[in-house]
Order: structure tokens, then C-alpha cells, then sequence
């Protein structure tokens, strides 16, 4: 199961986020997002963890939870939606409207 992970503090690290969700069971990866600009975190991340069980634990356990002097917000990670691209809409410039995609 896929969580995330938001209102984390910037200077968190990985090893410190992993820590705090083995407490609950295995821990597959840690995702820290960052800044594509400037490579500064963003303030949030994802944690994957096999067992569905141990992460909806984890979750129900840490959401509302303080770490690091700041209040952490984490539920299930949702994907992401469809990318649409029209002439309304698009910040790549003109597309047909008209045509289905």
C-alpha cells in the first residue's frame, strides 16, 4: 500500500521517516519529494509498504500525530487522474477540441 505523507518538515530525512513507519511493520521504499527547480524538499512524501494491514495501522496510528514539531497528515495515497489536453486547458498551446483523444 502506497501512503502519503504531508506537512512533513523540510529537514526530515529518509532514514528518519522510515524509522518512524517500521515501528508498524516492513517498510519497501520512502519517497521524499523535491523541488525540480531547486532540489529543496517539498514537504511531503510517500511511503510503500507491503502488508495492507501494517500500513492501514500506520495510518489510522500517525495521521494527526506530531513529528519533528509539526503536525503530520497521512492517508492512503491516491493515483493520479487522467492528464487532459484541449485548447482550454493545455499549457503546451493549441489542441483540436474537436478531436477525441
Amino acid at each position: 500500500m502506497n501512503i502519503y505523507v504531508g506537512n512533513l518538515n523540510r529537514q526530515a530525512t529518509e532514514a528518519e521517516v522510515r524509522a518512524l513507519f517500521e515501528a508498524f511493520g516492513e517498510v519497501k521504499s520512502v519517497k521524499l519529494v523535491k523541488d525540480f527547480a531547486t532540489g529543496e524538499p517539498r514537504g511531503f512524501a510517500f511511503v510503500e509498504m507491503p502488508k495492507r494491514e501494517e500500513a492501514s495501522e500506520a495510518i489510522s496510528a500517525l495521521d494527526s500525530s506530531e513529528f519533528q514539531k509539526r503536525t503530520l497528515k497521512i492517508n492512503e495515497a491516491k493515483p493520479k487522474g487522467p492528464v487532459v489536453y484541449n485548447s482550454f486547458s493545455s499549457q503546451y498551446g493549441y489542441k483540436n477540441r474537436f478531436e477525441k483523444y
